[in-house]
């Protein structure tokens, strides 16, 4: 199950005293499940920019409080910069990055600006994707005049702010608020010096592309339009920046680009096109490097890409898409790639706790044998749920690669993706349930000496109940699916691997009743007896789907191994 992650680039107008930018990132990292990735302090912009990343809700409470805290020890009436400001926050950037939609981030963003507007009494503009007037899209716009203008600026009627009161605070100026597409800093290493032919390229690939020239000719005479502005030849990738350099710390030209929305063009979309339009120029591509870092989703679409080129299955383990991407792209050529510390999702993991689904074999089998109740009953079933479909898709790789098979390698391949999509939803599971249960216990610890922290304590142990009768549930729901899969290649999979699919099914069959076992047994402590019901039956209903569907795979097989006897 994709985690919801957002990232925060808020912008503050102080970049030389150290003291203050660390109370402002205290603040952020003082908010659990938030990461503070970086800090770049500017001392002649006087600005720092700081990233950080985590669940929507978390960043919403840390970008926050580092307005506030902005607000409280950055003084802009004494501010002095060369970058364009208008507040001691200045501008406050949202970004999805994974499991979370454009439109979802929008609302995020403004319940912020909403939020600072009110409980601060800045003026706030919401800006990108989260504005509410065309005119403010462009932050630019939104900024004109600076913190010097914006007296003048608010009591025009036309820029009443989106949020907070149109009055010039003089302390902590305005803030803009948005939401935009994650940016990716790619580059691509070419086997030249030549800045000239690296900006050719760069020309022939970015979106803005080049100058018309009469002739076409590249020492033709600018071709301009009536109003005296030159007409651009668009390049071949959209939502892309990019320009020549020569990097002497390396020796060689690179095609330095900004992909600014990666869902329209992604890295190795922008790769492979550079690739090509090098090479019409005579240049070679040599490798790439990443400048930050990438979301998750970026890599294994890369790698399945990459794959899906070489007529081979997309349905490998997450480590082997990246090891394809990072070969494919080059991106290890300057310096190693290490994906802990280039992925946002892995730069993210919690450091001193240990999931569960991170250990050995050895490791979770001596866990769950442990004196601890958790991981228990509800982790196992999701982990038996995974193993059974991860037999599913190991027989629908080696189906996709059989001698003689060469024309059904698609077909194959797109069962596998859709096992290792139902594998990766079932270990997140495996987690979430031991998680459900401790918010249990946390829910049970709380103090019950008042009637008010009574009733507080009691609503948290129903709240609790609930999830953890809706994490098994989740199980049920996400693994029957996989039947089909498994009958599948027990119909149409390679012959001698028919037994694995079998195993698949028996174990997808526990999978499912452990799990109900742990629905059913939590229900008993929730007070809400309608949605218990309502919840049971629905599980008596996947329930047995999944015992008919497994008796008719284990049939089957049984029936082939006669056969072939």
């Amino acid at each position: 199950m994709e985690r919801k992650i957002i990232e925060c680039v808020p912008n503050f107008s102080e970049g030389n005293d150290l003291e203050k930018i660390r109370e402002i990132t205290d603040v952020i990292e003082s908010v659990a499940g938030v990461k503070l990735l970086d800090v770049d302090p500017g001392k002649d912009t006087n600005r720092t920019v700081v990233t950080f990343v985590g669940s929507p809700d978390d960043v919403s409470e840390a970008a926050f409080l580092a307005v506030k805290k902005a607000s409280e020890i950055i003084d802009m009436s004494k501010h002095h910069g060369e970058h364009p400001r208008m507040g001691a926050t200045d501008v406050c950037p949202f970004i999805p990055v994974s499991g979370i939609t454009m439109e979802e981030t929008v609302s995020y963003a403004r319940r912020v600006a909403e939020r600072i507007g009110n409980d601060l009494g800045i003026p706030v503009f919401c800006y990108e994707n989260s504005a509410f007037k065309e005119e403010r899209r462009n932050l630019a716009s939104c900024r004109a005049g600076e913190y010097e203008g914006l007296g003048k600026k608010l009591s025009d009627p036309l820029w009443k702010p989106d949020f907070g009161p149109a009055v010039f605070n003089v302390r902590s100026g305005a803030t803009a608020v948005g939401a935009r597409d994650f940016l990716v800093a790619f580059n691509v290493n070419l086997n030249t010096t030549s800045t000239r032919r690296a900006n050719a390229i760069a020309y022939d690939v970015r979106e803005k592309g080049r100058p018309a020239r009469e002739g076409g000719h590249p020492d033709g005479k600018l071709i301009r339009d009536k109003k005296g502005e030159n007409v651009m030849i668009p390049g071949s990738l959209k939502s892309v920046k990019a320009i020549g350099w020569y990097i002497a710390e390396y020796g060689v030209a690179q095609i330095s680009m900004n992909l600014t929305d990666i869902s329209v063009t992604p890295v190795h979309v922008a790769f492979d096109e550079v690739c090509r339009k090098a090479d019409a120029r005579g240049v070679r591509v040599t490798g790439s490097e990443l400048v930050g870092l990438i979301p998750l989703k970026a890599m294994l679409d890369a790698g399945r890409y990459f794959l899906d080129k070489q007529q081979r299955s997309g349905g490998v383990s997450d480590d082997e898409l990246i090891k394809i991407a990072v070969k494919s792209m080059g991106l290890d050529e300057i310096q190693k790639f290490i994906p802990e510390e280039k992925i946002i999702e892995y730069v993210m993991e919690t450091k001193g706790r240990e999931r569960l689904i991170s250990m050995n074999l050895k490791e979770f089998m001596n866990e769950t044998a442990s004196e601890s109740p958790a991981p228990g009953g509800g982790s196992v079933s999701a982990y038996m749920g995974a193993l059974g479909v991860a037999l599913g898709t190991m027989v629908a790789n080696l189906s996709s690669h059989k001698r003689g098979w060469d024309d059904k390698w698609k077909e194959y391949s797109e069962w596998a993706l859709m096992g290792k999509e139902i594998q990766n939803k079932l270990l997140d599971l495996v987690d979430e349930d031991t998680e459900a249960f401790n918010m249990i216990l946390k829910a049970y610890a709380l103090p019950k000496k008042s009637e008010e922290e009574i009733s507080k304590r009691n609503q948290a142990v129903q709240d609790a109940t609930k999830n953890a009768i809706l994490v098994p549930y989740k199980v049920m729901e996400t693994a029957l699916p996989a039947f089909a899969l498994l009958r599948e290649m027990v119909e149409k999979g390679n012959p001698t691997s028919v037994s694995d699919a079998g195993v698949g099914a028996l174990a997808l069959r526990a999978s499912v009743k452990g799990a109900f076992l742990n629905v059913r047994i939590n229900a008993m402590g929730l007070d809400d007896k309608t949605f218990a019901a309502d919840i049971i039956a629905r599980g008596c209903t996947i329930e047995t789907k999944a015992m008919m569907e497994e008796e008719a795979i284990i049939k089957l097989v049984e029936s082939m191994i006669v056969k072939g006897q």
